[in-house]
């Protein structure tokens, strides 16, 4: 099999699963299923690549179980925290609002996009099991380290975030409790970090810098578009001057010590 159609039967197994999780959203009527669906599908295209690429067995190994375990469990926060949740996540109403009588057709391509962005994000993986060099490198050592800490500051952010979601007591408020107090989006950040994971596994290989793919196109999604953006428009929308306090106070992406000003109340 050569390695065009590795990707090309790549593409279309994730094709299939999006056409698939728009079909469900179309009968539940929210779209955040797409969200399970992208990351789960990473974790596949891992061990489809193992499978399928002719690198060192074992570093084909190492490499499909640090995604697997990441996509597992991100895949399954997301489906607990917004999938088993009454209700659909922020971003996504705020598109089915602006799309309007349009949003089920936008919906399908966005579904679809989603099956691209699985592809050019699951390129990494597929560059580093084409390595066959023996043995690992003090970068491959290195990578790994920092996926533990990559992996493990997101969980605590996300379970951070959960708890204070819980306490009915803050409802309507913004979390700034743990490492929310010293980034808006902690749960983006370690989700970034953990990408150059791969960058730092492809240092010195043949095409290596294909897995600067992954960080550059995620800070760009995260800043740009279907990160920060509409998560903070949804909660201006909802939380008003509470959250307008917290952007005065605390970086949006990069934790960093929060400021003394917040702004005067509406």
């Amino acid at each position: 099999m050569t390695l065009f159609s590795i990707i090309l039967q790549a593409w279309l197994i994730v094709a299939v699963i999006m056409a698939v999780l728009w079909v469900v959203q179309l009968w539940r009527e929210e779209a955040d299923i797409v969200d399970v669906g992208w990351t789960a599908s990473l974790g596949l295209l891992a061990i489809y690549y193992a499978l399928h690429c002719d690198g060192l067995f074992s570093r084909r190994m190492l490499v499909a179980m640090l995604v697997v375990v990441w996509s597992y469990r991100l895949a399954s926060y997301l489906f607990r925290t917004r999938v088993l949740v009454p209700g659909e996540e922020g971003r996504y109403v705020t598109l089915r609002e602006t799309w309007g009588e349009k949003a089920q057709r936008n919906f399908f391509f966005f579904f679809q996009a989603q099956a691209v962005a699985a592809i050019l994000f699951s390129l990494p993986f597929f560059v580093l099991m084409l390595n066959d060099n023996p043995g690992f490198s003090i970068w491959e050592m290195l990578a790994m380290l920092l996926w533990v800490a990559a992996i493990t500051g997101e969980a605590i952010a996300d379970r951070q975030l959960n708890a204070f979601r819980r306490n009915p007591d803050n409802a309507g408020k913004t979390c700034r409790e743990g490492l929310w107090k010293y980034s808006r989006h902690p749960n983006y950040f370690f989700e970034w970090m953990h990408w150059w994971t791969y960058v730092l596994m492809g240092i010195g290989i043949s095409y290596g810098w294909v897995t600067l793919i992954g960080p550059i196109l995620m800070l760009y999604l995260f800043l740009k578009v279907t990160g920060i953006p509409p998560t903070e428009a949804r909660a201006l929308k909802t939380r008003g001057d509470d959250y307008r306090d917290y952007q005065a106070t605390t970086s949006a992406f990069f934790p960093w010590f929060p400021r003394k000003v917040a702004i005067e109340k509406r």
